[in-house]
């Protein structure tokens, strides 16, 4: 038996089996949620790239964020339309794990996004005079890029740790993960280390915020700064670890006694809410974007 079951390279996904008319509502409402995260996305990245006035450290940084957005919502969105429209509901044991990559590189790429922005408000407001010396554009790209190559590699590792369990099952559903319970003894050393080193970008995080709070206390400057820059931040910081917190506590306490729906809604909700409010957060929130939205609205109405 045991010698069996390392060998399943297809899964069945047993999530959905609902009525085909009730496939085809979740069908229809799946493809406008990602039709408006791409739509949102894409849009801001955009205004960005193509406005030189955009091309500042804040702004690199959203643009990164929406992009980031884009990839994980790839690793999904896709796949999951593709399955509510086919009878027969399976992903190779190949292509599980490819998923798993993009998805959770993809939430972690995003806290270290959120750091790299908490950092660069911090010097923005706190080292103001060392603003442009600290934050060149040449270092910003570099942060960028290094907070979404860092979080592909760490994730790699512990994708490929994982691709050596065996297999209990060829059944999977959306809101549970494959594998068995008798984790390696090397494969919750890596794992406590993924969560020890994201664990303090939340810590640094809450060190730039009490830095900018107490600059901010007596300063009416930089309390407007603050308001205008740090409050969609925060918004953003605070949506996705709701989101991540919520498909935690899934992940690991979800009760059998939820409802399969409720559970595959809270297993994917990180893919829906941070990169559909993310943009729409900044877009409304930040006065140049804001502007370069309403006039370009305003060159197609004329």
């Amino acid at each position: 038996m045991m010698g069996n079951v390392t060998l399943i390279t297809m899964f069945f996904l047993s999530g959905l089996d609902e009525k085909m008319s009730h496939r085809f509502i979740l069908f229809s409402l799946t493809l406008l949620c990602y039709c408006l995260i791409l739509l949102v996305n894409i849009s801001l990245v955009l205004v960005i790239i193509l406005d030189r006035n955009l091309h500042e450290p804040m702004y690199i940084l959203l643009c990164t964020f929406c992009i980031n957005g884009l990839y994980g919502t790839a690793g999904f969105y896709p796949k999951f339309l593709w399955d509510l429209l086919s009878p027969l509901h399976v992903i190779s044991y190949s292509g599980c794990l490819v998923q798993a990559q993009v998805m959770y590189s993809f939430a972690c790429g995003d806290l270290s996004i959120l750091a790299v922005m908490a950092y660069d408000r911090y010097v923005a407001i706190c080292r103001p005079l060392q603003y442009h010396a600290v934050m060149s554009k040449q270092r910003v790209l570099k942060l960028a890029f290094f907070s979404w190559f860092t979080p592909a590699c760490i994730l790699a590792v512990n994708i490929s740790l994982t691709s050596r369990l065996r297999l209990c099952s060829a059944f999977i559903c959306i809101g549970t993960r494959a594998g068995c319970p008798a984790v390696t003894l090397i494969n919750n050393i890596v794992a406590c280390i993924t969560i020890v080193f994201y664990f303090f970008h939340g810590v640094f995080i809450v060190w730039t915020y009490m830095c900018l709070v107490r600059m901010c206390v007596n300063s009416v400057e930089n309390r407007a700064k603050f308001m205008q820059t740090c409050v969609p931040h925060l918004l953003s910081l605070t949506t996705f670890l709701l989101t991540i917190l919520f498909d935690v506590m899934n992940m690991r306490f979800s009760s059998v006694e939820l409802p399969p729906h409720l559970k595959n809604l809270l297993s994917v909700e990180f893919l829906v809410i941070p990169p559909l409010m993310n943009p729409l957060i900044y877009g409304f929130k930040l006065t140049k974007i804001r502007k370069k939205f309403v006039a370009l609205l305003s060159i197609k109405n004329t």
